[in-house]
């Protein structure tokens, strides 16, 4: 919920925060990143990761997902490639402020293309 304070968002007013939980038990934050030239901008998920990665983690647990909308904002299908990298059981949790669900990326990436589709 916190990394929603430091979403950049003037186009869409919809503030998304993440927090990217590694095996090894650190936590990386992220926040979406809106550009005027949208396809430019990034999620809230998209930073957490880079941000892990960059600092060599590569192993994931889970990732809170979190927005202003108040409803369930699930990582986009561009978010879920990019977290399945790195784990398609890494956990998913996602809140609407008062309740949370729990799922996996295998789940909410079903028949997903990966490295190992490459040998």
């Amino acid at each position: 919920m916190e990394a929603q304070n430091n979403s950049y968002c003037p186009y869409s007013h919809f503030k998304v925060g993440a927090a990217l939980l590694t095996a090894n038990g650190a936590v990386f934050t992220g926040a979406n990143v809106e550009n005027v030239i949208y396809g430019s901008s990034v999620t809230a998920a998209e930073v957490a990761v880079y941000k892990a990665v960059s600092e060599g983690e590569q192993t994931f647990s889970a990732i809170a997902v979190m927005s202003s909308g108040g409803d369930f904002a699930y990582p986009c299908g561009s978010d879920r490639q990019k977290i399945s990298e790195f784990g398609l059981d890494t956990r998913v949790v996602v809140s609407n402020g008062s309740e949370m669900k729990v799922t996996t990326i295998r789940d909410l990436l079903p028949n997903s293309f990966g490295p190992t589709d490459l040998a």
